[in-house]
């Protein structure tokens, strides 16, 4: 049987084919548990006798201004007599999870290992006296399954490093990266095979990210590195906390939940509430992430003794019930193919058969699958077996959901094929102009440090429709991408091109053809790749609680500096009012960080891993007759100040770039895909958002 998947999933598996890491085990992995415990534990979320309720409870020490000695002190107290690592694996493989990844260390500086380079560790400082995390490795190692840690990155008890602060994204002096580096050593070499290291927190230099980077790969080249280490330095990217995407994206990656959204190491005093709704929360969570292409990270908190608070073993069994049951969607499947949500649920796909995760029911008890070819031969619950009732109309299914009883948590149903399936891809150009506007995205997740993570545009896909054997392509560009190199593919050719001028042009906007009308400012929120307007095509910059002010004296054309905090933003939006659908084109000055969308959609965002103060680039607007807003995230990283600037320009270069006639394969549709080919990372930004590729 020869399977026909979309755009998508062809170029995801080109990407990874490519690299030496991942290993197809760690991807098909798909749900694992995280284990924060730590001498945080000890506390449970109080201080003093009462909830501490700000903050993370495994950062309690900072939340509560716990003085370092005597949050020290607590490690006198810590004697984790329940803590059973056998049960724990076992707790993780009755709920279906592949690996436990733990804390070796947290933001405490407190050891959960036997560390040669401090004293302030599990075995040297408390009365527990042996090495827990060995024996959880080793425990894993007995039950069969990937054992992982997580380091932090910033450390409030090694005297050298910066001291406690807001954010966490602090800098690592020479001295506390020294450290890190031999601790990151002795875990690689101690603590047998490891699957992956989840660095956290911390801004660190590139040369920095690169040292551990290198360090790991060098003692364990298997063991997957997580995203946050930094710089783009990545193996997995991460998302934020409980953060779900609802892009599918081309690098492997991964979320991080924990059983509330308010703490992760234990806290004795939450609100947990009835287990069944968590259980339903969390299998959705699962879902959204698999159909999406990641792995899930589920957390657990122990509580001081050791022992598993009983609620949250009671939703992993229960989260385990339905996983065995439904197995064969989760495990080793492929991203959702389609390019379109559907209002009933997520996808997966696996051997040529989808599987559709029925997580909202429709009242008509029916739900309906469009988009592709292929004859359906079967539809079936996957947790029975019992067949379902469907009826087929070419592209069109429909599935009786009659027979599925209530009970069910959220319904699986497993789709067959006679001969396979192909995606109708959501748009095929038949003009042989091919633009990012009308190009399939391919998405990584870059990151520099935690508040620096945002979706990153690395790939550019097409389906062209041509009856032609060969095109003469071309390749237009501005001064953005001049020398830049990319790798072009043509159904399954590729060719490496250096971006170089055969011939320029001026491209001149027609006079009085685009108003620029009002604009407005407001500060930005939360992490880089937060905008908040972005999918929004018209905003109401008058809607109660708009925090939108209007700016009457701005001088386009000058670069404009103020001063600011690190990590903070300020946002732009500008109106403008075009006669006819046509390009316009804009020069942005930017600091370290911007992030662009025009009518809600993404057009380019980047951080600099060099961390440039100042940058211009010209980026091109194309406007829909009628009204626009075009709005600009500018992000300060790391200066005292922020320089920004917006130049409205009426005429700009367009250089053509002419290559050798491509042979195209059989039949009248064809695949196009361009990726960079200088880029330092796989989630590095593509920044070619101004580039058009003609082939007729």
């Amino acid at each position: 049987m020869k399977l026909k998947i979309g755009l998508i999933l062809c170029c995801c598996a080109v990407l990874l084919s490519a690299q030496e890491k991942p290993s197809q085990e760690w991807l098909d992995r798909k749900f694992s548990m995280f284990i924060h415990f730590g001498l945080y534990s000890v506390y449970g979320g109080v201080y003093e006798g009462e909830p501490v309720t700000r903050g993370y409870s495994e950062q309690i020490q900072s939340f509560a201004g716990i003085f370092s000695d005597w949050y020290g002190n607590t490690a006198n107290e810590f004697d984790p007599v329940n803590w059973d690592p056998d049960s724990i694996v076992s707790l993780a493989k009755e709920a279906g999870m592949g690996s436990i990844v733990f804390t070796s260390k947290h933001h405490d500086g407190f050891c959960m290992y036997h560390s040669a380079h401090t004293d302030y560790n599990i075995v040297d400082a408390t009365p527990y006296g042996r090495d827990l995390m060995k024996e959880l490795a080793e425990a894993c190692e007995r039950g069969g399954i990937a054992f992982g840690v997580y380091f932090s990155l910033i450390d409030w008890h090694f005297p050298q490093a910066y001291p406690i602060s807001s954010h966490n994204a602090d800098p690592l002096t020479p001295e506390h990266y020294a450290f890190n580096l031999k601790q990151v050593e002795e875990i690689m070499t101690n603590y047998g095979p490891l699957s992956e290291i989840w660095f956290d927190m911390g801004s660190l230099t590139p040369e920095q990210s690169k040292g551990l980077y290198e360090l790991v790969n060098r003692l364990q080249p298997q063991c997957m590195i997580s995203g946050r280490l930094g710089n783009d330095y990545v193996d997995f990217s991460v998302m934020g906390d409980n953060e779900y995407p609802d892009y599918q994206i081309g690098v492997p990656w991964q979320t991080a939940a924990s059983m509330f959204d308010e703490t992760w190491g234990y806290r004795s005093w939450q609100e947990r509430g009835e287990v069944q709704p968590k259980v339903r929360e969390k299998i959705e969570s699962l879902i959204k992430v698999v159909s999406r292409g990641g792995n899930f990270l589920l957390n657990i908190g122990p509580k001081g003794d050791g022992s598993v608070v009983e609620f949250e073993r009671e939703v992993l069994l229960e989260i385990g019930k339905w996983v065995r049951s439904n197995n064969e969607a989760i495990y080793g499947t492929h991203a959702n193919p389609f390019h379109q949500p559907f209002a009933w649920g997520d996808i997966t796909t696996k051997e040529g058969n989808l599987f559709a995760f029925v997580e909202r029911m429709p009242a008509s008890g029916k739900i309906e699958l469009s988009g592709f070819n292929g004859k359906v031969s079967g539809v079936c619950l996957l947790s029975s077996g019992d067949l379902l009732s469907y009826s087929q109309n070419k592209e069109q299914l429909e599935i009786d959901l009659s027979a599925v009883s209530a009970g069910e948590a959220v319904p699986v149903l497993k789709i067959t094929f006679e001969d396979g399936y192909s995606v109708i891809p959501p748009s095929v150009v038949t003009n042989g102009i091919l633009t990012p506007r009308n190009a399939v995205c391919l998405f990584g997740h870059s990151s520099l440090n935690y508040y620096a993570g945002y979706k990153s545009i690395i790939g550019y896909d097409w389906m062209l429709r041509s009856r032609k054997s060969s095109v003469p392509p071309q390749i237009t560009f501005t001064d953005n991408e001049k020398g830049r190199k990319i790798e072009l593919e043509i159904d399954g050719r590729k060719q490496s091109v250096t971006l170089e001028a055969d011939a320029s042009e001026t491209a001149r906007l027609s006079r009085n053809s685009v108003k620029w009308g009002n604009l407005y400012r407001k500060p930005g929120r939360g992490v880089f790749g937060n905008v908040e307007e972005e999918g929004i095509p018209w905003v109401d910059v008058n809607a109660a609680g708009s925090r939108w002010v209007a700016v009457d004296d701005f001088l386009y054309g000058e670069s404009h500096t103020e001063r600011t905090l690190p990590r903070a933003s300020v946002v732009f939006l500008q109106e403008l009012e075009s006669v006819r659908e046509q390009t316009a084109a804009v020069k942005i000055k930017s600091g370290n960080a911007v992030y662009i969308l025009l009518n809600g959609e993404y057009v380019t965002a980047h951080f600099s891993p060099e961390r440039i103060k100042q940058q211009d680039e010209i980026v091109l607007l194309p406007l829909k007759k009628g009204q626009n807003q075009l709005i600009i995230k500018y992000y300060n990283g790391f200066e005292k100040e922020l320089t920004y600037g917006i130049t409205p320009l009426n005429e700009w270069t367009v250089y053509t770039q002419k290559l050798s006639p491509v042979t195209l394969g059989r039949g009248d549709e064809h695949r196009i895909s361009i990726r960079s080919a200088d880029s330092s990372s796989n989630v590095s930004p593509l920044r070619l958002n101004n580039i058009n590729l003609i082939l007729r």
